[in-house]
């Protein structure tokens, strides 16, 4: 049964978070570590969607090849936020029946559940007619987890503080490919990790990287790093074959993980490229989770990826 064939459900699409650097320096006040990130967002191709109707109490059915990870929809990113917005709405009563489909790799470095909760604020937000501007839902966001508000806004941004600071940043559109080997990775650990290594790099904030076409844009991101990949990939070996792999494809300008991984992703001057890789990739690793996508662009994003 398709979940989202029914004409009385309004879906949004939850798009995969991809990190194209990280930057982090050592843990300050409160144990948390400054950072210094460039994300964009990928096409449906690589996301999860949300579905909602309308229905006199909150509650989330869960589907998708990655649902079984999930377990339960009790705490649940969806449900809090969709709680959290009636809150602050002041509208308690009201209800959804809520559908998650799950594609996006759990603990995967994409911030698949973040996204899932922002793609809820977003539908809720017009489904109640609530009218809260989204502003006011990066705020609201904040308080599910410090990627939430990037979610929400789902356009190219330079990332800094704790994840709070967000500036808009110009990047063209990207063809790229997303790998994750099948195994989680908890970003706690990472950065556990990553302070028992001590920072080889002086932290400081960088101008974002500038290009007008993919080709160029990869090109200035390559001067960048990913400060949690060493850390990450002594947690999880798996990391370096998949990145070997990606940077064996035809085409590819940058290998790199996203976030703390273990996803990886790859870049490439065109979207035909991309889908080649990832056909060879899944031939070659059945296992592994792949998608094809062209991370989105500040000319051709933004929030309420509404699905049709």
């Amino acid at each position: 049964m398709n979940d989202f064939a029914s004409p009385t459900l309004v879906t949004e699409w939850a798009p995969a978070k991809v990190n194209l650097y990280l930057h982090v320096g050592p843990a300050g006040q409160g144990g948390f570590h400054p950072l210094d990130s460039f994300v964009m967002f990928a096409d449906k191709r690589a996301s999860d969607r949300v579905g909602a109707r309308q229905a006199p109490h909150l509650k989330l059915h869960l589907t998708g090849p990655g649902a079984r990870a999930l377990k339960s929809p009790k705490g649940n990113l969806v449900l809090e936020a969709a709680q959290l917005l009636r809150e602050a709405c002041g509208r308690t009563m009201i209800g959804a029946s809520l559908v998650l489909h799950k594609d996006l790799p759990t603990a995967g470095g994409v911030g698949g559940g973040s996204a899932d909760a922002a793609a809820t604020l977003r539908l809720l937000n017009a489904m109640w007619e609530v009218g809260f501007s989204l502003e006011a839902l990066e705020t609201m966001g904040a308080q599910i987890g410090s990627d939430v508000p990037a979610c929400v806004r789902s356009r190219p941004l330079v990332m800094r503080g704790a994840g709070e600071q967000l500036i808009e940043a110009i990047a063209p559109d990207l063809p790229a490919v997303l790998v994750n080997p099948g195994v989680p990775l908890e970003t706690r650990k990472v950065f556990r990790r990553f302070d028992k290594l001590a920072a080889v790099h002086a932290f400081e904030h960088r101008a974002p990287p500038e290009g007008s076409d993919a080709a160029s844009f990869a090109l200035a991101v390559a001067s960048y790093r990913n400060d949690l990949e060493e850390a990450a990939r002594a947690l999880r070996p798996e990391i370096g074959r998949v990145l070997t792999a990606l940077s064996a494809t035809p085409g590819c300008r940058l290998a790199r993980m996203s976030g703390s991984g273990p996803t990886c992703f790859a870049l490439y001057d065109t979207e035909s490229e991309a889908i080649e890789a990832a056909a060879r990739l899944s031939a070659e690793e059945p296992r592994y989770w792949v998608r094809p996508t062209v991370l989105r662009g500040s000319s051709t994003s933004g929030p309420g990826m509404r699905a049709s």
